[in-house]
Parts: C-alpha cells; sequence; structure tokens
C-alpha cells in the first residue's frame, strides 16, 4: 500500500511561479487555487470583474504563497507585454503557463462574421502563441505551458464553429510548441475538457438540452466541475508529467465512448 502523501511532498510546486490567463472564474480559478495548494505563487489575468479577482488573490494568499491579478484583454496583443513585464518585475521568471482564457460568439459556420472569428482566433489561439513566446524567454528547464481545448476542436458541437476551430488551431499549436521547446526541457501539452458545469457552459443556447443529452450519453451520468479538469492541468504543470508533451489529454467522464 503506498503511504498517504504528506503536505509537503503535496507541495512540490513550491518556489515556482505559474501564470493563469483567465484565471479568476471557472476552470481557470480552480488550476490557479490548485497550484497555489502545491506551493506555487501564481499570477491571475483576467478581464472584466476586479471584486472576482480580489477574492482569488485573496484565495490565493491564505494559501501560503504569493498571489497577483494582472487586469486586460488577453485577445489584445499588446497587454500581453504589459502582463509578462509585471511577472518579469515581480517574481523574475515564470515556470509555469496555462492558458485557458477563451471567449466567443455562438454562431453556426454560414454564420460566422469577421466579429466572431477574430474574437474566438485572437482570444483563444493567437493568445496562446504570444503569451509562449513572451514566456519561454523567462522559463528555466524544466518549465510546463498548458493550454485549455475542448471536445469541439474535434467533434461537431451546433453554433459552436468558430470556437471550435479556435480551440483545433490551440491543438496545433500544442504539438509545433512542443517539439520545438523540447531541446528547453518544457513540456507543452492541452486539456480537452468535456462538458463542464461551468457558466460558459451556461452561455450556450441551448445549455439545458445539451446537458440532457450529455447526462445520458457520458458513463458517470452527469457533467464534469471544473475541479476534475483543473486536477489534470495541474498534474501537467509537476516533474510527474515530464515524459509528457505534444498530448491532447481528454478529461470528459467518457462522453466520448460513445
Amino acid at each position: 500500500m503506498n503511504p498517504v502523501p504528506s503536505m509537503d511532498q503535496m507541495r512540490d510546486l513550491a518556489g515556482k511561479v505559474a501564470v493563469v490567463t483567465g484565471g479568476t472564474k471557472g476552470i481557470g480559478r480552480a488550476t490557479a487555487r490548485k497550484l497555489a495548494a502545491r506551493g506555487a505563487n501564481v499570477v491571475v489575468n483576467y478581464f472584466r470583474s476586479r471584486s472576482a479577482a480580489d477574492e482569488t488573490v485573496a484565495e490565493l494568499t491564505q494559501l501560503g504563497v504569493k498571489a497577483l491579478a494582472v487586469r486586460g484583454n488577453i485577445g489584445n496583443k499588446d497587454f500581453h507585454d504589459k502582463l509578462f513585464d509585471q511577472v518579469q518585475s515581480t517574481f523574475g521568471h515564470v515556470d509555469i503557463l496555462v492558458s485557458n482564457a477563451a471567449l466567443g460568439i455562438f454562431a453556426n459556420i454560414m454564420e460566422i462574421d469577421q466579429r466572431a472569428w477574430d474574437l474566438s482566433l485572437h482570444t483563444n489561439a493567437e493568445a496562446m502563441l504570444f503569451c509562449a513566446q513572451k514566456a519561454v524567454p523567462m522559463m528555466p528547464p524544466g518549465g510546463k505551458i498548458v493550454a485549455l481545448s475542448s471536445l469541439g476542436a474535434s467533434r461537431y458541437i451546433p453554433g459552436y464553429a468558430a470556437i471550435g476551430i479556435s480551440k483545433a488551431a490551440i491543438e496545433t499549436l500544442t504539438r509545433y510548441l512542443a517539439y520545438e521547446l523540447a531541446p528547453k526541457s518544457i513540456n507543452v501539452n492541452a486539456v480537452s475538457g468535456g462538458f463542464v458545469d461551468t457558466d460558459a457552459l451556461k452561455s450556450f443556447p441551448n445549455y439545458e438540452d445539451m446537458v440532457r443529452e450529455v447526462v445520458r450519453r457520458t458513463p458517470f451520468g452527469r457533467v464534469g466541475n471544473p475541479e476534475e479538469v483543473a486536477d489534470v492541468v495541474v498534474f501537467l504543470c509537476t516533474d510527474a508529467a515530464r515524459w509528457i508533451t505534444g498530448q491532447i489529454v481528454v478529461v470528459d467522464g467518457g462522453y466520448t465512448l460513445t
């Protein structure tokens, strides 16, 4: 029988610095909290709610780490300089980048206009690329990049066209970054979350019908929760995942088995 890890053993990320985009709600907040619980200092990016950012920072600091919230639109390339300049001035380096922030307009493929296209691609895929370009020069060997994708990257979801395409781009970026950053001993992976009970899921136009269908098709008979996805994200940020790179890890409770 394996012994239960001690609190010291569970703080295996002590001294590490993590940046979590979209880190004040849903999966991002759960990820930030779990990183802090394992000892990492955490920088959360947010766009709208100052109160949610303040609550998140307070929650993280109560776990005995340093925490910082930086407000800005991650879909705006000019903001990336501000974000990583603050990381540099506060901590001097970054060990972990979690590209989680996501935004999009629900529309079928023939309804996508320039605004819907740009919003999804800039906030979701471009942000991952350009944040990685800023973070990597600040990363020591052993750095980790984890992006959040979704099932819509490879499967049809009604009204999800622009967002799904941007998530597919994220998965391709993951593979390219993984290959090119391996000589620097930096791992790059993505987590493809299934249907998770967040505000993002509730924003679907056919939310109630979708949840019923997901519950029916999922072997566990329910939708997931943010912590279940965050657990996998955080695992990929640890040394235990040092031989995993370029992978898209599906966390969906078995939904895609049927």
